[in-house]
């Protein structure tokens, strides 16, 4: 009849509405007891508690077996909110010495951190000291859902190689998602070793399996502790660092910006790396790290920054010598030619000056003296053969790989995070910057080590270490030895330059001259060969002082450089600091009137802008 309602359908509407309320039904169910472990936790919590067991990180010693690095007793108080109910809070604070204001604010931030669970314990309050704990212990039971945790803090045994050792600091929540080693609450090597060697250093977590009751009373070890694991200590490092020539080298620093590193030629070992200022690594433990780390981050003189890795400084004319052994390889000069020099680098117009020596000059001379214009002339002629290369581009090409393979221009490799690998600029760099129209001497600067070239501390002092060996070198490093295992085969492999051997007589023998007779002649010492070179850096303010060299020369045993910003001559700052930290090494001590040269270092201060360090 028209006009009635039609239900013929209505079946198909009520069995669609009961098929949709059963399959939510389903997905529920599926979610609650497959995708969501909540109540799996839930009936966890009350049948177990699972205490993890911390592993004593690993001990670091120097390369005399002192010990650096070691470990002291430490606890967190640790709360399970799901079992921290009805607790007197005002008698809880008064115990662990703490304001109500702190407890709300603390709880506040437990939960509000990523992977926070009521189920598992969350740490509270870290770091507490043995002796303030024992006060803390004996009244904790009263407070349900708190309990402790055993832990250990790292300590530095001497203020010295903050920036070599690092330090040790809780997690983030970056390290947590990096690594599911990682828990909140745990501690990550933030710095230095600390940092490039977590792995090693942090070991295994273990575990302990416990049974509780219905009132969540712990019944003792689940199985007799069967499934339990035992926690395995990480594993102890020992540096090629001397612990007694860092001390000096951090002493010789002392009021002045710079770094200096000494690198054992024959392995690539780190014997000592000073950066400057510097600070206590003993500030950077405990509860106060966070406060103190701010406050070195806003220290306008950057004591957090490893100058002799991070550090990227024109090398002055300590890179005469890459030019001289380029040059003598490709065959731009000869070790028997002679250039003018009159007060410099003279030519079209173009005047690039130098102290007075005698002209013209052959290339040991001009390496002893330090001459400007015998190394100008070298980078003209390599980079105006065309004959040779068809280009200038080809020319720079080929000078920028020679200077690659000497270790310039990208990382060196060394073990800590944080390095910087320096400026050596490349055709395609000057094609940009000057439109395609540059030539020799357009860049000419940069064969005296100014320009656009720059280096670290390490890579100057790298070099320094390769013409010891007469044309290799090992990627420098600072851990010697690793308990139960061997360092890396990439600080164990030499790398060799593109400049045959026979030519690295000629630096050597340049760089013995100016210490017997040339610009470094201070840094003699007796009963030893020394060889250096000078380097004063052009800078916006007063120049740098540097200065890299070697002993003794035909068997040495130690390569360093000294690098002062703002120092002035290289004879300044930078061949008396270089010189003790030679003797220092060769000798196992300083003379009588080396410590009198060292003492007066120590006290000289400069001033940078309005700071004096």
């Amino acid at each position: 009849m028209s006009g009635e309602p039609n239900f013929s359908n209505r079946k198909y509407v009520i069995g669609g509405i009961a098929v949709v309320v059963v399959v939510l039904y389903m997905v529920r169910l599926f979610s609650l007891q497959l995708m969501s472990d909540d109540y799996k936790k839930n009936a966890d919590s009350n049948a177990f508690r699972k205490d993890i067991q911390f592993p004593a990180r690993g001990l670091i010693y120097d390369r005399r077996g002192k010990l650096l690095v070691y470990n002291e007793a430490s606890y967190n108080i640790m709360v399970t909110m799901n079992e921290q109910k009805g607790i007197d809070t005002l008698e809880f604070c008064r115990t662990i010495g703490i304001t109500p204001e702190f407890y709300e604010q603390r709880m506040a931030e437990i939960k509000s951190k990523h992977g926070y669970s009521r189920y598992t314990p969350q740490p509270f309050l870290t770091q507490i000291t043995a002796q303030e704990f024992a006060v803390i212990n004996e009244r904790l039971y009263q407070f349900k859902g708190f309990s402790a945790e055993r832990r250990t803090v790292r300590h530095y045994a001497t203020g010295l190689g903050a920036h070599i050792l690092g330090d040790v600091g809780e997690v983030s929540e970056q390290d947590i998602a990096e690594d599911n080693y990682y828990s909140r609450g745990d501690y990550i090597g933030k710095l230095g070793i600390e940092r490039a060697y977590e792995d090693v250093l942090r070991g295994e977590k273990g575990m302990h399996i416990l049974l509780r009751d219905v009132h969540g009373r712990t019944q003792g070890r689940y199985q007799e502790g069967r499934y339990d694991k035992a926690a395995v200590p990480g594993r102890d490092l020992t540096l090629s660092v001397d612990l007694e020539l860092q001390a000096l080298a951090e002493r010789l620093l002392e009021g002045k910006l710079g770094a200096i590193v000494a690198i054992e030629p024959s392995t690539g070992e780190v014997l000592c790396m000073a950066s400057s200022p510097t600070y206590d690594p003993r500030q950077m433990v405990g509860r106060d790290r966070g406060k103190n780390h701010k406050a070195l981050a806003a220290d306008p003189m950057k004591p957090l920054l490893n100058r002799a890795i991070m550090g990227t400084y024109p090398p002055g004319s300590t890179f005469k010598i890459t030019q001289a052994l380029l040059g003598l390889q490709e065959g731009s000069i000869t070790p028997d030619i002679a250039f003018p020099c009159s007060h410099g680098f003279n030519y079209k117009g173009l005047h690039l000056g130098c102290h007075g020596h005698s002209s013209p000059i052959p290339l040991v001379p001009a390496i002893g003296t330090s001459c400007n214009a015998y190394f100008c002339w070298n980078l003209y002629r390599l980079l105006g053969n065309k004959g040779k290369y068809g280009s200038t581009q080809a020319a720079m090409t080929c000078w920028k790989n020679h200077l690659v393979a000497m270790g310039f221009g990208y990382k060196l490799g060394i073990d800590l995070p944080g390095e910087r690998r320096g400026m050596i600029p490349n055709a395609d760099y000057y094609d940009e910057h000057y439109k395609g129209s540059w030539n020799a001497l357009t860049v000419i600067s940069i064969s005296i080590g100014q320009g656009e070239v720059t280096a670290t501390p390490l890579q100057i002092c790298n070099l320094a270490a390769t013409v010891a060996n007469r044309g290799y070198y090992y990627v420098p490093h600072l851990v010697k030895n690793i308990q139960g295992s061997v360092i890396d085969t990439l600080y164990t492999k030499p790398h060799y330059t593109k400049v045959d051997r026979r030519w690295y007589d000629y630096a050597v023998a340049g760089m013995r001259k100016a210490v017997v007779s040339g610009t470094c002649h201070a840094a003699a010492i007796p009963g030893y060969e020394v060889c250096g070179k000078t380097g004063t850096a052009q800078n916006r303010g007063h120049d740098h002082s540097a200065f890299m060299g070697f002993a003794p020369m035909d068997k040495p045993r130690i390569a360093v450089v000294a690098y002062i910003e703002n120092g002035g001559f290289g004879a300044v700052y930078g061949v008396p600091i270089g010189a003790l930290i030679m003797e220092q090494y060769l000798n196992g001590k300083l003379s009588e009137s080396s410590q009198a040269k060292a003492e007066k270092l120590q006290h000289q201060h400069i001033k940078y802008g309005d700071y004096v360090r």
